[in-house]
C-alpha cells in the first residue's frame, strides 16, 4: 500500500526472479491514485530498494473519473531519469488509449498495451501503435475476455494481433492464472505473476505474498496435480 510497503514487496519479487515489478501507487488514505507526487514516491522508494529494476505502474479506468483528468496527471509524471516510472500499462479497449499512450510517450515513459479482448487486438493493430509501444500484454480475465478457457482465449487473441514486432506478454487471472502461465510458458511467451492475478497457488493454497508466486511460476509444474477451479477456503 506504502511506498515502503511496496518496495519491500518489490525486492522481495525480484529476489524470487522478477525482472520488473508492476504496481498501483496509492494516496495516504490507500486509494489508487495517478498524482504524480505518489506515482514518484511509490517509484523512487522501490529504486532504492532494487537499483536497475523497472518499474511499471497502472493507468486503468477507475482511478480517476475521466479521460481527461487521466491525460492530465499522466502528462504531469516527470521522465524515467528524474523520478517517472519506466513504463505504464493502458488498457486498449478503454476510451482515451491513444491519447494516454501519447502523453506517456511525450514524457519518456514506455508504454505497454494491455490487450483484454480480440476486438481491441483489432484496435490495436489498426493503429501505428504495435511499433512504439514497449510490449504487449495480454491479459485474460474470466467473465471479461470472451471464451470459457482461458488458453483458448489467449489463442484468439494472438490470432487478432498477428506477428508483434515486440515481446508479448501473457498472463491470466484469477482461476486462469496458472493455466495460462504454464501454457505461455510453454509456448515461449514472456509472462507475469502476483498478487492482482491470484491469490493462490496452482495446489489452491492460498499464499504469503506476490514473491511466492514469482518462485513458483520460475519453477516447474508442482508434482501435485492442480485443482481448478481454485477451492472454496475452508469455512
Amino acid at each position: 500500500m506504502t511506498p515502503a510497503e511496496l518496495a519491500v514487496a518489490a525486492a522481495d519479487a525480484s529476489a524470487a526472479g522478477a525482472f520488473m515489478v508492476h504496481v498501483h501507487p496509492r494516496d495516504e488514505s490507500g486509494r489508487e491514485t495517478l498524482e504524480t507526487r505518489h506515482v514518484v514516491d511509490a517509484v523512487t522508494a522501490i529504486r532504492a530498494a532494487t537499483p536497475g529494476l523497472r518499474v511499471s505502474v497502472s493507468t486503468r479506468d477507475g482511478i480517476v473519473d475521466n479521460v481527461r483528468r487521466k491525460v492530465a496527471h499522466v502528462a504531469e509524471w516527470p521522465s524515467p531519469d528524474l523520478g517517472g516510472p519506466d513504463c505504464a500499462s493502458v488498457n486498449w479497449h478503454e476510451e482515451g488509449a491513444v491519447e494516454v499512450a501519447q502523453a506517456l510517450r511525450d514524457n519518456g515513459c514506455g508504454v505497454e498495451a494491455g490487450i483484454w479482448t480480440p476486438e481491441a487486438a483489432s484496435l490495436f493493430v489498426a493503429t501505428n501503435w504495435p511499433w512504439q509501444v514497449e510490449r504487449v500484454l495480454v491479459e485474460l480475465i474470466p467473465g471479461v475476455t470472451p471464451g470459457s478457457d482461458g488458453r483458448w482465449a489467449a489463442e484468439r487473441i494472438l490470432a487478432a494481433l498477428g506477428m508483434s514486432p515486440v515481446s508479448v506478454v501473457v498472463h491470466g487471472e484469477e482461476r486462469w492464472t496458472w493455466p495460462v502461465l504454464r501454457w505461455a510458458q510453454a509456448s515461449g511467451y514472456d509472462v507475469r505473476v502476483g498478487l492482482e492475478d491470484t491469490l493462490h497457488l496452482a495446489s489452491g493454497r492460498e499464499v504469503r505474498d506476490n514473491a511466492e508466486l514469482v518462485r513458483a511460476a520460475a519453477t516447474s509444474e508442482p508434482s501435485t496435480p492442480s485443482q481448478w477451479p481454485v477451492p472454496d477456503p475452508p469455512g
